[in-house]
């Protein structure tokens, strides 16, 4: 009996979330993009940038464009309206202080089927989410970090 009901536990704490998931479940609104490069910091989304950050149990749902996007016709101005949104989706999980995301959908299809791993802190209602330095896709000779600040809505 003492076997049997080990092994329930054991199955209930493989089978469902980690605490550190369960504490950041919810709808959150984003505050504020910053991408600091080369000891600059650049609100490349503009000061109030929009978008939301879904997170159930197991799965997250990101989607963002920046502050004063204009309807485009011609190629370049529907070039610049892409380059001002990020979108994707696909499972998570915490690793002590990280968040791990298993995208398998995204506006980016480099990023599909690949981890992307964001350090967090969680502070009230308030989501903060950095990477480590990488390399910028734009530019790879220059380093970036990536910081997010997010605000639980729901």
């Amino acid at each position: 009996m003492v076997r049997l009901i080990c092994a329930f536990i054991l199955v209930l704490s493989i089978a469902s979330p980690s605490l550190g998931q369960q504490a950041l479940v919810g709808t959150y609104k984003l505050v504020s993009h910053v991408l600091e490069m080369g000891g600059t910091s650049d609100e490349r989304l503009g000061k109030a940038p929009r978008g939301y950050l879904v997170l159930t149990p197991t799965r997250a749902i990101n989607f963002y464009t920046a502050e004063k996007r204009k309807f485009g016709t011609s190629v370049a101005e529907k070039a610049e309206l892409f380059d001002s949104l990020v979108g994707w989706s696909g499972g998570y999980r915490v690793e002590g202080s990280k968040l791990v995301f298993s995208v398998d959908v995204s506006f980016n299809e480099i990023w599909n089927g690949k981890d992307q791993k964001r350090n967090f802190q969680l502070s009230g209602n308030r989501l903060t989410l950095t990477s480590d330095p990488q390399p910028w896709a734009r530019d790879p000779s220059k380093t970036i970090v990536i910081r997010q600040v997010w605000e639980k809505v729901e």
